[in-house]
């Protein structure tokens, strides 16, 4: 049975799975929808279009579902968060509604968002993630698998983060595929071994990585000379990447 303390507020439009449990002084209002077995810690605030999956553990004041800080944002805009499954977000964690009518902010399975996390809105999130404590996604800032960021990081709205990327601690990227604040060091081998990537994907991987980043080319003409040859999925992926870049551009070794 769902164990619901009694100081909690919940909306009757909320739907609760049976095995829901929900803290002290946690407000559910609008409608919510909250999988089998999560768990919402004390003094928690999940407002409106909020969809999570089984097996979610959302830390004490966390607020899930608010409005977006767009100061062009308009209220009666119908938009929502969606949780995949098995996501742990820590306390005071934020994940703000997206702002183009239907659309969610989203984040997938397996992530685990520390203390001070904040998620903009339609920030669009893959799986397996670690964020430490109080790093910030700007508006629209798409994540891909397996990542690793720092504490107090800090991302500029529109970019990407490629899978397997890691971000070290008080960084400020404003670039794709990023390392450190606009300045590539280097592959993620560790995370790439971890992920299950295995020693020959990992070394064309790497190949592909020097062609791009280490021989002196201008990047559209290192993707030229990319094609030229065949690749496997995943440094095709890498190379994918660098051509389809988000407005704000790939990040290099030189800047």
């Amino acid at each position: 049975m769902a164990q619901i303390h009694p100081t909690a507020q919940i909306s009757p439009d909320a739907r609760l799975a049976e095995d829901v449990t929900v803290g002290p002084y946690a407000i559910i209002d609008g409608p919510a929808v909250i999988g089998p077995r999560c768990e919402i810690g004390a003094q928690v605030w999940i407002h409106g279009e909020v969809t999570m999956g089984a097996m979610n553990k959302v830390g004490y004041g966390s607020i899930l579902g608010a409005d977006p800080q767009d100061l062009a944002f308009d209220p009666d805009t119908r938009t929502g968060v969606v949780l995949g499954e098995d996501n742990v977000l820590r306390e005071y964690v934020t994940i703000h509604r997206a702002t183009e009518e239907g659309g969610s902010t989203m984040v997938g399975d397996g992530n685990f968002l520390m203390t001070g996390v904040h998620l903009g809105h339609d920030v669009i999130m893959g799986d397996r993630n670690i964020l430490a404590n109080n790093v910030l996604l700007a508006g629209f800032v798409e994540m891909g698998n397996s990542v690793v960021i720092g504490g107090g990081s800090a991302f500029h709205q529109f970019i990407r983060i490629g899978d397997y990327a890691m971000v070290g601690g008080l960084a400020g990227p404003s670039k794709d595929v990023v390392r450190q604040t606009n300045r590539l060091a280097g592959l993620n081998a560790i995370g790439l071994r971890r992920g299950g990537i295995g020693p020959e994907e990992r070394k064309e991987i790497k190949s592909a990585y020097a062609l791009l980043f280490q021989g002196g080319l201008a990047l559209s003409t290192a993707v030229e000379k990319a094609d030229s040859r065949e690749w496997g999925s995943a440094a095709q992926k890498l190379i994918e990447a660098v051509r389809n870049p988000s407005r704000k551009g790939v990040v290099t070794r030189e800047e």
